[in-house]
């Protein structure tokens, strides 16, 4: 059987700074069946400048009149509540994830709460210093690849091999190295999954170009999966049927909550519906091997068909197209030995309608 899809019910910033909303937003993820919950862990002053802008959607979203750092104040969560939040999910059966924006939140995740899994945003595919600061974890690492081409990935890839594999000197040639050796590459398929992502909020559907998840398994030879921002729940049930092993998600407790992200999230009906599918996809994939099923087999008898005589038939007759046809039931001679049976003399005699012996 294929291995289940792991899906990632993404809080991210939905939040909004509030800690009894976090807590509610583990029970939606629990109630949907998630795997796991991911939120988000940064500190603004260490994440934009203060004079950065807002993309459009959170423009559109959000208080025109603030800047980008002044929303990300409102929306970070303090370290005492990640301490309560994983606790939280131990007691719920659900796994505590969590994306560091910066170097110091990276260092708390790691080293105060012990994550043994990472996340890596589309927006640092390019920022060197922290996937090697990542990577040098030794952590199992998700990378969402959002805006990224193909070399634009293979370069992040060389960096984290490099952080895998050696203490040696950083250097664009350093990563090349170590993303084409033997170590790199074994690293690379043990720790890292790559998720396909579209970063536009919500993503429109000619936008999504699902088929990249596909390119970047054959290229790197990596566990792929999908991040998903489009609207409602067909893309990542698409994904999963394409064979992502992951699936990430936003959800909301409201859509209509203000905040950057609650508009282009699911409902918690929404979540569970998705989570649901994907599952029912699941089983619906089965194997790769092509054989019919315990429920078939019942059937093929009664479906199939057999050689059987147009008109009667004496012993020593000869079989022709005229005296012999295929018809249901199929528990006699198969028609595929119809050519066989031709122009041979029958060896008992046949009733119209019987199965040829």
């Amino acid at each position: 059987m294929i291995k289940p899809v792991f899906i990632i019910a993404e809080a991210g910033v939905n939040h909004n700074g509030a800690p009894e909303l976090a807590f509610q937003l583990v029970d939606a993820a629990v109630a949907a069946g998630a795997d796991a919950i991911k939120f988000q862990t940064f500190k603004p002053e260490n994440l934009v400048t203060k004079e950065a802008t807002k993309a459009e959607y959170q423009k559109n979203t959000t208080d025109l009149d603030e800047s980008q750092y002044e929303m990300l104040k409102k929306l970070e969560l303090s370290y005492d509540i990640h301490h309560k939040l994983i606790a939280y999910c131990e007691k719920k059966g659900i796994q505590f994830l969590s994306t560091a924006f910066d170097d110091e939140s990276l260092d708390f995740l790691v080293n105060k709460i012990g994550l043994s899994t990472l996340k890596i945003s589309s927006g640092d595919l390019t920022n060197g210093p922290l996937l090697l600061a990542h990577s040098r974890t030794k952590c199992d690492l998700i990378m969402s690849t959002g805006m990224a081409t193909l070399d634009e990935v293979e370069s992040a890839l060389g960096v984290i091999a490099f952080g895998l594999t050696n203490n040696q000197s950083p250097s664009l040639t350093a990563f090349r190295d170590a993303f084409l050796s033997e170590d790199g590459q074994r690293l690379l398929k043990e720790k890292v999954t790559l998720l396909h992502c579209t970063s536009e909020y919500p993503a429109a559907l000619q936008d999504i170009n699902l088929n990249a998840m596909l390119t970047m398994n054959k290229a790197f030879g990596l566990k792929t999966g999908y991040s998903d921002h489009s609207e409602g729940i067909v893309v990542p049930i698409a994904a999963s049927s394409l064979g992502a092993v992951l699936i990430e998600k936003h959800f909301t407790l409201d859509k209509s909550l203000p905040g950057p992200d609650h508009k282009a999230s699911l409902s918690p009906d929404e979540l569970c519906n998705m989570v649901t599918a994907i599952r029912q996809v699941e089983k619906a994939l089965g194997s790769y091997t092509k054989k019919p099923t315990t429920s078939e087999i019942k059937n093929r008898n009664i479906v199939r068909k057999s050689l059987v005589a147009i008109s009667n038939i004496d012993k020593g007759d000869v079989y022709t197209k005229n005296n012999i046809t295929a018809k249901r039931p199929g528990d006699g001679v198969s028609p595929m030995k119809y050519w066989d049976y031709l122009e041979t003399h029958a060896l008992e005699n046949v009733l119209i309608d019987e199965l040829v012996k």
